[in-house]
């Protein structure tokens, strides 16, 4: 079996999307950074690498059966061993992950480049390995609160946390469907949709104001995320702290 070692992760947990995940170049001081001093590498097929890496469900026996506790996290002068925690890649991209005891990829993390390339290096002359899964019954469900890549692809690390803050405050929108509330939000949004808006059903303004905010992440949208969660603590804490991210804020630290 082939091992890295002293390898840094940055943990994000319970995320079911792989572009949740951040690479090292959007991880923040903020982020809490461990050390595996020893965890396994494994070649995988890509089909796999996809399952692992965008969903939350149960791994191959076989494979949680091989890397059973040959992982130790480093922490100080304690080390201490991880029940199921390896790096997998498709040899094209990796990513570490660690059940925390269970049989789902709780936390997940990407590789800072230097341990990127010594996973290329290492697999060079070696195949995947197979393991056994259901692939014709798994298939990645996306929804609201799951959105597919496509709605978040080149969205920076700030705006993606943004986006789906908003769609958790459009959720509750939707699903508490007053209309009077519906024209307010799309009106909001699309002024100009003003003279239609006033005879739409809950349906067509839910639709027009769904498929508005759908794609890409601008000024608007951020204006709009900001005044759907006002009196809700919880999601303005979220706002709040993504919104330290600000590039103009972050360049007047800089400063």
């Amino acid at each position: 079996m082939l091992y890295l070692h002293d390898v840094w992760v940055n943990w994000f947990e319970g995320e079911e999307n792989g572009y949740s995940v951040c690479y090292f170049h959007e991880w923040r001081k903020e982020d809490k950074i461990e050390l595996l001093d020893q965890v396994p590498l494994v070649y995988i097929s890509k089909p796999l690498f996809h399952f692992i890496e965008n969903d939350m469900h149960d791994l191959p026996k076989a494979l949680l059966d091989m890397i059973y506790k040959r992982a130790y996290m480093r922490k100080g002068h304690e080390r201490s061993v991880l029940d199921y925690a390896c790096v997998v890649t498709d040899g094209t991209d990796m990513l570490a992950f660690d059940t925390i005891g269970y049989q789902i990829p709780i936390r997940k993390s990407r590789l800072i480049p230097r341990q990127e390339q010594l996973v290329y290096d290492m697999i060079e002359n070696t195949k995947p390995q197979h393991f056994s899964f259901d692939e014709t019954a798994y298939k990645k469900e996306y929804h609201m609160l799951s959105m597919p890549p496509e709605l978040v692809y080149g969205l920076t690390r700030r705006e993606r946390q943004l986006k789906q803050l908003l769609m958790m405050a459009l959720d509750q929108l939707h699903t508490s469907n007053n209309i009077n509330e519906l024209r307010y939000w799309l009106t909001e949004w699309d002024p100009k949709q003003y003279p239609a808006i006033r005879y739409m059903n809950e349906e067509k303004v839910w639709e027009a104001l769904y498929e508005g905010v759908n794609y890409g992440w601008t000024d608007a949208h951020e204006d709009l995320c900001e005044k759907l969660i006002k009196g809700q603590p919880f999601l303005e804490k979220l706002w709040e702290f993504e919104h330290a991210y600000h590039p103009s804020k972050q360049k007047s630290k800089n400063q």
